[in-house]
This record gives structure tokens, C-alpha cells and sequence, in this order.
């Protein structure tokens, strides 16, 4: 539990940093809101290049890995879907708070505690699960909430509108364009290599005092998913149905199974209340999931880091 408390303490730190910073005034209201913006077209954007550039083919090797974290991320993210349109909610929100079950801290978390359970052996399956995520699950949230911004217009008119915002869109470009640089082992010089480093560093930590900040301002509403239903989509349904999948339906070896299941039990990332941010939409309701899972999941990870070591 206290080499858990020491992974998770910088993120908790960082948010209350956040929340301190507003609540004494040292920060305006609108810092959440322009915080937030770096990250998502200066800091991300640059990590996802550097992220992607680095991968090799050896990374992407353990094609049965992938599969069961994306079916177990999936089936999240439709169940969360039809619950909530059941309830009738806006698309918007819909996929939203879809993105939030499904959406793990693997960045900030998961890498740690894999090096921490697995060593070295840990490192492989932690960074593909932090791609999935940060890059495929993240583009399709937000490919699914341009074409709903532009579903009034007829198809070819929503198409092309969705087609211009995505070219436009830097999360969208950076990963590709690190595919390519990868894929065809472009030089990059050592210099750019730096800058998209040192702006990558700052994704992380600008977006949870982002959302300390916004934790700090008055609270305007209470609509939108219950926090209960996302934090208990992200930190038991989607570790129990990556465990079904990696033990028993698509059986992988030992390790790879372990780290699937760790991979999936990690908190609600910061991606989620980016994008409700982002897009104006149920920001109060996510980011206090956000707070409330990574509280959680002190004990739960610690639960199934103690089943992985009995097993």
C-alpha cells in the first residue's frame, strides 16, 4: 500500500496544488480553461509524437495483448454508452462519460506500478496499453464528438466538416505523424527531439493542476452521469472483464495477463476531463470522478496486485 501511496502521491499532489492555487487566489478562474488549452494543442500533442516515433514493430508484437485490452475497453465504453442513453442524455455527454469508464491513468500510474510488480518485463505491455489509450481511445472520442457537433448537416456536408476538424485537430495529427516517423525511421533532429520532450513533460502535470483548479471553483450543477457508475465501470467491471478475456477466452502468457489486468484496474486519466473542458460539456461530474477513482484505488490495486502475487 505505501509503494502504491508513493506512485499515486504525485498525482493527488498536483491536483491539490491546483485547488490551493485557486482557492488562495493565486491562479484566476479562467486558469483551468487556459491550462487545459496548452495541453491540448501544445503539451499532448507533442508527447503523442514523441510517444509514437519511439515505437518499434517488437512493440507491437503481442497482437493477442491487444486485442483483450481493446475488447475490455470497448465493451466499457458501449455498456457506459447504452446506460446512458437510456437515460436519454446528449450525445455529447454520452461519449464523454463512455471515455471516462473506459479511459485509464496509464501514463501517470500504470507505468510505475507495471515497473513496480514486473520490472523491466513490465514495460512493454504498459506502453501499448498507454498508446491504446492516449492515442486510439482519445481519436475516437474525439472523431465521435466532431461528427456529433456536425450531424445537423446532411452526410457529405458532415463528412467534409468533420474530415476539416480533425486536419485541424493537433491530438489528431501528432500520433499519425509519429506513426510515420516510426514506420519509416525519419531522422528527427536532436533538437526537435528536445523541444517535443520538454513540452511533452508538461502534459501530465498541467492537466491535473487544470483540474485541481477547476475542483476549487463553486460548484454550478449536478447533472450528468453518477460518479459511482464511472468509477465502478473503470475500477471493477474493466479489470474483472480483462480478466475473463486474458485468463480464460484469449489466454495470454503470465505476464502479459497480469499486466493486462493491472493495466485496466487503474483510475480515470485526465483525458476525459480534457476533453468536457474542451467541448464545454459535464466537466463538474468528471472531474470529480476523476478525484474519486483515484482515491478508490488505492486499496483495489492493491487488492489485485496481492491476487496477482497469490495466484
Amino acid at each position: 500500500m505505501l509503494a502504491i501511496f508513493n506512485i499515486v502521491f504525485p498525482v493527488f499532489s498536483l491536483i491539490f496544488l491546483g485547488w490551493a492555487c485557486r482557492k488562495r487566489n493565486i491562479l484566476s478562474g479562467g486558469a483551468a480553461t487556459e491550462l487545459n488549452r496548452f495541453v491540448i494543442w501544445l503539451a499532448l500533442p507533442a508527447l503523442l509524437f514523441d510517444s509514437m516515433s519511439r515505437l518499434s514493430a517488437a512493440d507491437f508484437a503481442n497482437l493477442r495483448f491487444i486485442a483483450v485490452f481493446a475488447l475490455s475497453t470497448a465493451l466499457v465504453f458501449l455498456l457506459t454508452a447504452w446506460l446512458r442513453w437510456r437515460e436519454r442524455a446528449a450525445a455529447a455527454d454520452i461519449i464523454i462519460d463512455s471515455l471516462g469508464s473506459a479511459y485509464a491513468n496509464v501514463g501517470f500510474i500504470g507505468i510505475p506500478l507495471c515497473y513496480l510488480a514486473f520490472g523491466h518485463d513490465g514495460l512493454p505491455p504498459s506502453v501499448i496499453a498507454m498508446v491504446m489509450t492516449a492515442c486510439l481511445l482519445f481519436a475516437v472520442a474525439i472523431v465521435l464528438l466532431e461528427t456529433c457537433l456536425h450531424a445537423q448537416a446532411g452526410l457529405a456536408h458532415t463528412v467534409a466538416k468533420v474530415g476539416r476538424s480533425l486536419l485541424r485537430n493537433p491530438i489528431m495529427i501528432a500520433p499519425v505523424a509519429g506513426i510515420i516517423v516510426a514506420v519509416f525511421g525519419l531522422p528527427v533532429p536532436s533538437g526537435l527531439q528536445q523541444l517535443f520532450k520538454i513540452l511533452g513533460g508538461a502534459a501530465g502535470p498541467c492537466a491535473l493542476v487544470s483540474l485541481g483548479l477547476f475542483l476549487a471553483q463553486p460548484v454550478q450543477d449536478r447533472q450528468g452521469a453518477s460518479v459511482s457508475l464511472l468509477v465502478a465501470f473503470k475500477l471493477l467491471l474493466q479489470p474483472a472483464i480483462t480478466a475473463v478475456l486474458a485468463y480464460w477466452l484469449l489466454p495470454l502468457p503470465r505476464l502479459w495477463a497480469d499486466a493486462a489486468v493491472l493495466l485496466s484496474a487503474m483510475p480515470i486519466g485526465t483525458g476525459p476531463f480534457m476533453l468536457a473542458e474542451l467541448y464545454q460539456r459535464e466537466v463538474t461530474a468528471m472531474s470529480r470522478a476523476i478525484l474519486v477513482s483515484t482515491t478508490l484505488s488505492l486499496p483495489t490495486i492493491a487488492l489485485i496486485l496481492a491476487w496477482i502475487a497469490h495466484r
